[in-house]
């Protein structure tokens, strides 16, 4: 059983090509988080702060019944959150790809650059207008920064449709973005997290400028049960970056 999670701004599709090179032994699950990229709203009082999102994937692997879960995260770092502070016994391994780690959140440059639209009234709408353009969307500090090659103009567009178009997908977004955990709560989340004794495999983008390759190596002394692999001529979107190498990688760690 492998459960996938994305980032803010994107959808499951991430997956798409990794899925493909799994599905034939394994079953594949990619829930879609409220991160601008969902399709429905939630409800207008949900709580969506970085734990209560945490929650409600512990709610939902316990909804669906899901045991012996691998859990798969790319540019998102919740993976980490669920099983500690989450605490879910559901999840028996963990793979980090190019993820959220320590305090770095929001990540980087981009990170506190679309926390601070949201900030602003109306910042978010403004900024998945411009996001609409290839020559906002390939900047450093946005998605160029994050893949060597460039998104295909239609599947980002999926991606950004639902902020562009439903307020109260942009207004979910707003709740997550608008509540960053303070430095000393993430260090005590980071420390929580070194009780998983489970197998964690650590997948890095050597040229990673969102994610910094230095919490590569630390997360892999932070997991008891690590391993640590570097993938070349990627950032951090592996899945879309080098698809062929993350799903060998992720064969070899579920077949043992």
């Amino acid at each position: 059983m492998v459960v996938f999670l994305h980032g803010v701004l994107m959808n499951g599709s991430l997956w798409d090509s990794i899925i493909d090179g799994l599905k034939d032994r394994y079953r594949c699950i990619v829930p879609e988080l409220p991160f601008g990229a969902h399709v429905t709203p939630m409800p207008d009082d949900a709580d969506l702060s970085l734990k209560s999102i945490v929650s409600l994937l512990v709610d939902f692997l316990e909804e669906l019944d899901l045991h012996n879960v691998t859990l798969v995260s790319n540019d998102w770092g919740g993976a980490q959150l669920v099983v500690s502070p989450g605490d879910s016994d559901r999840v028996a391994r963990l793979v980090l790809v190019s993820c959220e780690a320590f305090d770095n959140y929001p990540p980087g440059l981009p990170g506190r650059l679309l926390c601070a639209f949201a900030a602003v009234p109306g910042g978010l709408y403004m900024a998945v207008q411009m996001l609409r353009f290839s020559i906002f969307r390939n900047l450093p500090f946005t998605f160029g920064g994050m893949s060597k090659k460039r998104i295909p103009n239609d599947l980002f567009m999926s991606w950004i449709q639902p902020a562009l178009h439903d307020a109260k997908v942009r207004r979910d977004l707003n709740k997550y973005l608008g509540r960053v955990p303070k430095k000393k709560l993430l260090a005590e989340w980071a420390e929580q997290q070194r009780s998983f004794l489970g197998p964690v495999l650590i997948i890095w983008a050597r040229e990673d400028k969102l994610m910094p390759p230095t919490h590569a190596t630390l997360l892999a002394k932070h997991f008891e049960n690590s391993s640590l692999v570097w993938v070349d001529d990627s950032r951090t979107l592996i899945p879309m970056d080098q698809p062929k190498i993350l799903t060998h990688h992720l064969r070899k760690f579920l077949a043992e």
